[in-house]
């Protein structure tokens, strides 16, 4: 079954970008035109991203990236996010009758790392400035935008947290929600935004932007500090990989979740799912089922790996997946998804490649709609709420720690075959994302489907030990799902863009052509030339 875009998959050989609103694809796409790169298109597209679609990223966010050398031949992986301020702590959260940290607000805050890292990946694979990537989301900020539809929708239900403190009007128009097809115009993010482009991450993570964003957090009670700012930097890792089906899978290490990706595929590896069929019962059983397991072990050992142990390599084993995929019931739901022991045994996503076959896979976010919450007074900068995602556990691997990160929700992903690039691709969505990874390969490499059907085929959610599936499946599956003792909620309306909002872009080595496809159930499109 699959989601009714009508779309088909777009072609070209020039370049490509997708991502989840036209005008922050032809602008990526424009850059590329113009004579910049993957990396150049991709945040072309994500800065402009921040101004037509501030409640899911923007400048007071993190990023993360997976870029595609063509010349190397080699994956190299980006940690654009930032970490617990250094007035943190648990003893404080604690003593104010927390157990877990707020969904929104001051303490939910953490350094944005979304500026240095668009800066880092610009200086070292870009063709283009920092400046020159900016200019189109400066100029949307000042000369105004018409709101999309998906867009509206959701700003249309964050109005009321926007609306707690004098400068969540900065997000507003006329005190409301712009309506589809209202032209709104972001004149405090354009200052900050041309301030970037004149002065680089400098003039965010130091000076008057710096000291508005925190002092805004502290008049509040929470931790932020100019200090906190003026210490973030980015980091370069190793990304991390496994074999599925002879397709290679990259994701970015931990502290992102894109470990439960991989662990998954691992699994379900092991299974006919071909040979089950697309969307039948038997392959939602065990694709749902390699996920919880996956995910079970994601909560329980992702943290950052500077700060913590993580075991990247016990998790990734296959012989590990061979462990886990023994409490797999053909038949039955398992009733809880537990741990293993690996050692005993909102956001927007843009995926861009050029017509030299260099790739970027490229996801930024403020976690929530509109973050904490929070903008910093007279900036437009929408203050993330990723520090909620610690845990007040002292003894967990993710706890609380000053100068940490967090665990990351947001994750790109790349596949490689026979050494050469194959798809550029994410599922954005909170813990969506994960899930999305390992269906849409499954679609792509089991069921053989391209770009834009595998994005338009019905998903599966898994939240705690239900799930979710979307409105569209035959009775039959449903009650043969239910009859194995899965909890199921359905999904319909503007409640689907939780399913995803994936965008895939696959290239042909022989030929060039690029193929993209892009989430239907978002405002977005793949453009080419």
């Amino acid at each position: 079954m699959f989601f009714e875009s009508r779309r088909s998959t777009v072609l070209a050989r020039n370049g490509m970008v997708a991502t989840s609103q036209p005008l922050a694809a032809q602008a990526g796409l424009q850059a590329m035109m113009q004579g910049g790169n993957a990396v150049d298109a991709a945040v072309t597209a994500a800065a402009v991203l921040n101004v037509v679609e501030p409640e899911s990223t923007g400048v007071g966010g993190d990023m993360f990236a997976l870029i595609w050398n063509a010349n190397e031949k080699k994956v190299h992986a980006l940690n654009g996010s930032g970490r617990a301020p250094a007035a943190a702590s648990i003893e404080e959260m604690r003593g104010k009758g927390y157990y877990q940290l707020p969904d929104d607000g001051v303490f939910s805050v953490s350094v944005p790392g979304t500026v240095h890292g668009w800066e880092t990946i610009i200086n070292t694979y870009g063709n283009m400035s920092l400046s020159d990537v900016l200019q189109p989301a400066i100029r949307y900020a000042e000369d105004g935008f018409p709101v999309s539809d998906i867009i509206s929708n959701q700003w249309r239900g964050q109005a009321a947290r926007l609306a707690q403190y004098p400068s969540g009007q900065e997000m507003l128009l006329n005190g409301k929600a712009p309506r589809e097809g209202d032209v709104m115009r972001l004149s405090t993010l354009a200052n900050t935004l041309r301030a970037i482009a004149d002065g680089g991450s400098p003039a965010f993570y130091t000076g008057k932007i710096a000291e508005k964003m925190a002092s805004f957090v502290q008049e509040h009670g929470g931790w932020l500090a100019v200090e906190d700012l003026a210490n973030h930097h980015s980091d370069w890792d190793e990304a991390i990989r496994t074999d599925y089906r002879g397709m290679t899978c990259w994701e970015c290490p931990p502290n992102g979740q894109g470990i439960a990706a991989l662990e998954a595929m691992n699994i379900a590896e092991g299974y006919d799912i071909a040979g089950m069929g697309a969307q039948s019962a038997d392959a939602y059983h065990h694709l749902i089922e390699a996920m919880r397991l996956a995910y079970a072990d994601a909560y329980r050992y992702v943290a950052d790996p500077r700060k913590a142990d993580v075991p990247i390599a016990e998790l990734l084993s296959k012989q590990y997946a061979a462990a886990r995929r023994g409490l797999i019931d053909p038949a039955r739901a398992m009733d809880a998804a537990p741990f293993g022991d690996p050692r005993g045994s909102d956001t927007v996503y843009i995926s861009a490649v050029d017509g030299e076959g260099n790739a970027c896979s490229f996801i930024n976010s403020v976690f929530s709609n509109f973050g904490s919450g929070l903008v910093a007074p007279g900036t437009g900068v929408v203050l993330q709420n990723r520090g909620s995602l610690f845990s007040l556990d002292p003894d967990h691997p993710n706890a609380l720690v000053p100068g940490k990160r967090p665990f990351q929700t947001i994750i790109p992903a790349m596949a490689t075959r026979d050494g050469e690039m194959h798809l550029c691709f994410g599922v954005m969505g909170g813990f969506m994302q994960p899930q999305g990874h390992l269906q849409v390969m499954s679609n792509m490499v089991d069921h053989g489907m391209t770009a834009q059907p595998a994005l338009n085929a019905l998903r599966f959610m898994v939240v705690g030990e239900g799930v979710v599936l979307e409105e569209g499946l035959s009775h039959d599956v449903l009650s043969n799902l239910q009859q194995r003792g899965h909890r199921i909620r359905l999904a319909s309306g503007y409640s689907r863009v939780g399913m995803g909002g994936g965008q895939i872009i696959q290239r042909d080595p022989d030929t060039g052509v690029l193929m993209g496809g892009s989430e239907p159930r978002k405002d977005g499109a793949a453009v080419g030339w």
